[in-house]
C-alpha cells in the first residue's frame, strides 16, 4: 500500500514538472485578467505604450531543514523543523509570502551549573543557594524543597538542558535580486531576501528527573577533568539523561498572552534563500531565516550565573534560526509563471528585434527628379516626362544623344547621323528621287545600323551571365529590334581540350538562350560559333553578320557529360 502511495506521489510530481507554460507573449489575451482587459485593449491598438499585468501563477512551498534557539544554553544540532508557505508577486521585484514554521529545538551545556535559585525548573529539585550574602561574606544555601537552612553545604550541580516547541506564523515581504537582466532572456535560479512580522508561540521543557528523582550528576563533575575536550563532557550528560523533558521550564506565566496554553509572542524575520528552476513548474529552494522574539526564556533560562552564587536576570532577548531546503510548486491555470522569473525587459527586447506591436513610419525613399528611380539608384536627373531605363538615365533609342522625350525623330539611321537639337538627322540622299535606293543600302548594311556591339566577359571556368553582362545584351537587343532584319554571330572561344570546347559552348549557348528567352529576339537571327581561334578564353564576341553570312543557330552540346552550371 505505501508503495502505491510513493509511486501516486512521483506521478504528480512529474506531471506538475513537464506542465509548464510557454514563453510569455504580450498579445495574449487569455492571461490578463478582466479588471486590466482596458489597457490590455489600449496596448494592442497601439494607443497605450505599456502591456497589461499578466495573470501569474501562486507557489505552493514545502520544506524541511535545521531549527536551532539561540539563547543562554547552547543548541543542540541538528534539530528538525518543517514549515509550508503560500506565495504571490505583486510585481516582477516585490511578492508577499504567508509562511507557517513548526520547529523542535534542543540545548545542552557542558558547563556545570549550581546557582539555580530563582528558575523553578531546577530549584524545585535541587538544593539552590538563597539569593544574597550571609554572614561573614560566605553564601548561605538552603532546600528548595524543605526551606531548611545548609549553610556552607556544598551545591547541587547541574547541567542546564531544554526541549522546545516552536510554531509561528509570519506575514513576508519578499524582494528578487536578480531577475532584471540586460544579456540573458531569464535565468535559472534567483536569490530573493525577505523581512516580515508574525506571532510565535512556544512550550519548553527541562529533563530535570531521572523518574522521579533528581540526576546525580556528581561523577560527571568529578570525571570533568578526566575527559579531553567538551564533546566528551556532552557524551558523558547524554548517556546519564533519559529523554523524558518532564519539567515545565520556566515561563513568562500568566502576565503574557498565551495561545492553547501556551506562550504567545510577536516576532520579526528575516532571511535570504536561492531558488533553482527545475521546470517552469517546480523549484528547489535553500534558504535561510532567522526570527527575533522579545523573550528570554526559548531555552527555559534567563538567569545568569555569578561568581558569588548569586543569579542575576539576563537582558538578551533569544531567537531563532531555520536553515531549509524546500520545493516549490506553481499552480494556477491560464496564468504566466511568477512573475519573479520573468525577465520585465523581454517586452522591451522582444519588440526592439522582432517588432509586433511598434508602431513604423512608412519608408520614404525620394525621388527628387519623379522619374520612379530612388534617388539612391538614379544617376541623372531626368526632365520631367521623359521615359528612363533602371538607373534613371534617360532613354535614347536610335542612340543620336537626344533623350527620346525630346526626339522628334526617334529612330534616326546611324547614316544620318548626328543630329540637329531636336534629334533630326541629315538625310546623304541629295533629292527625293534616290531615297527608296538608298534606304534599302541602309538596311542591307547591318554593320552600319547595328554598330559595334559590346563583347561579353565571363568569370574563368564559369558559363553564368553577371549583372554587367545582361545589361550589355539588353543594349544588343534593343539594336536587334530596331534593326529586324539583321542578324549577328554569337562567337565563342579556344579549343585545346575537350573541357574548353565544352566551356565555350556553354557561354555561346548562354547568351543566345538569354536572348530568345528573357529579351524575345527570334533565334534564326543569331549564327551560333564556338571553340574558335584567335580570342579571349573567357570573352564571347558578337558581331553582325556579314551580308549573305548564315549559320546555325543552335548546335549540339560538344561534352554532354562535361556540361557545367
Amino acid at each position: 500500500m505505501a508503495s502505491k502511495k510513493y509511486s501516486l506521489l512521483v506521478g504528480i510530481i512529474c506531471l506538475l514538472a513537464v506542465g509548464g507554460f510557454a514563453q510569455t507573449n504580450m498579445r495574449d489575451s487569455s492571461v490578463i485578467p478582466p479588471k486590466r482587459m482596458p489597457q490590455h485593449t489600449e496596448f494592442l491598438n497601439g494607443t497605450y505604450n505599456f502591456p497589461a499585468k499578466p495573470r501569474n501563477q501562486w507557489e505552493i512551498g514545502l520544506k524541511v531543514g535545521n531549527f536551532a534557539i539561540s539563547g543562554d544554553v547552547p543548541a543542540v544540532v541538528p534539530a528538525p523543523g518543517f514549515g509550508i508557505h503560500v506565495r504571490k508577486a505583486f510585481g516582477y521585484i516585490f511578492s508577499a509570502r504567508l509562511e507557517y514554521m513548526y520547529g523542535i529545538g534542543k540545548g545542552l551545556s557542558w558547563l556545570v551549573a549550581n546557582n539555580y535559585g530563582r528558575n523553578p525548573a531546577w530549584s524545585t529539585n535541587y538544593v539552590a543557594p538563597l539569593q544574597g550574602i550571609g554572614p561573614g561574606g560566605t553564601p548561605e544555601y538552603f532546600n528548595s524543597v524543605t526551606g531548611g537552612l545548609l549553610g556552607n553545604t556544598p551545591l547541587d550541580p547541574v547541567f542546564y538542558n531544554y526541549k522546545a516547541k516552536v510554531q509561528d506564523l509570519s506575514l513576508q515581504g519578499v524582494v528578487t535580486l536578480n531577475n532584471i537582466r540586460f544579456h540573458k532572456a531569464k535565468t535559472g535560479l534567483t536569490l530573493y531576501g525577505l523581512a516580515g512580522i508574525g506571532a510565535t508561540v512556544y512550550d519548553t521543557k527541562v529533563n530535570a528527573l531521572n523518574g522521579n528523582n533528581p540526576y546525580n550528576f556528581s561523577s560527571i563533575v568529578a570525571n570533568s577533568g578526566v575527559y579531553k575536550n567538551r564533546k566528551e563532557t556532552k557524551d558523558a550528560i547524554k548517556d546519564l539523561l533519559d529523554d523524558s523533558y518532564e519539567t515545565d521550564a520556566e515561563d513568562q506565566g500568566e502576565r503574557r498572552p498565551k495561545l492553547f496554553g501556551k506562550t504567545l509572542k510577536p516576532s520579526g524575520t528575516i532571511g535570504v534563500g536561492i531558488a533553482f528552476k527545475l521546470s517552469n513548474r517546480l523549484n528547489l529552494a535553500i534558504e535561510d531565516r532567522h526570527t527575533l522574539v522579545k523573550d528570554d526564556l526559548l531555552d527555559g533560562q534567563r538567569w545568569q550565573e555569578t561568581a558569588i552564587g548569586n543569579p542575576t536576570h539576563t537582558r538578551d532577548f533569544d531567537s531563532y534560526n531555520y536553515a531549509t531546503v524546500g520545493l516549490n510548486i506553481n499552480l494556477g491555470a491560464k496564468a504566466v509563471e511568477p512573475l519573479w522569473w520573468i525577465n520585465p525587459l523581454d517586452y522591451a527586447y522582444q519588440e526592439i528585434r522582432k517588432p509586433q506591436m511598434m508602431i513604423l513610419p512608412k519608408p520614404v525613399l525620394p525621388d527628387s527628379d519623379g522619374d520612379g528611380v530612388t534617388d539612391q539608384f538614379d544617376r541623372e536627373q531626368t526632365p520631367q516626362g521623359c521615359p528612363v531605363d533602371s538607373w534613371g538615365v534617360s532613354r535614347d533609342t536610335d542612340g543620336d544623344g537626344i533623350p527620346d522625350c525630346r526626339d522628334k525623330e526617334l529612330v534616326t539611321p546611324t547614316a544620318w547621323q548626328p543630329v540637329d537639337a531636336d534629334g533630326v538627322g541629315k538625310a546623304p540622299c541629295p533629292d527625293s528621287s534616290c531615297y527608296e535606293g538608298f534606304v534599302r543600302g541602309i538596311v542591307d548594311d547591318c554593320a552600319n545600323t547595328l554598330g559595334a556591339l559590346p563583347s561579353i566577359s565571363f568569370a574563368s571556368n564559369s558559363a553564368k551571365l553577371s549583372n554587367d553582362a545582361t545589361r550589355l545584351l539588353a543594349i544588343v537587343a534593343d539594336r536587334m529590334r530596331n534593326s529586324p532584319d539583321c542578324k549577328i554571330v554569337v562567337t565563342g572561344y579556344c579549343a585545346s581540350n575537350k573541357r574548353e570546347q565544352q566551356r565555350s559552348w556553354d557561354r555561346v549557348n548562354a547568351i543566345i538562350t538569354y536572348l530568345v528567352e528573357k529579351e524575345g529576339i527570334r533565334a534564326d537571327r543569331m549564327i551560333f560559333r564556338y571553340a574558335e581561334e584567335g580570342g579571349d578564353c573567357d570573352t564571347v564576341d558578337i558581331r553582325p553578320a556579314n551580308e549573305g553570312e548564315e549559320g546555325p543557330n543552335t548546335v549540339p552540346a560538344p561534352h554532354p557529360n562535361l556540361r557545367r552550371n
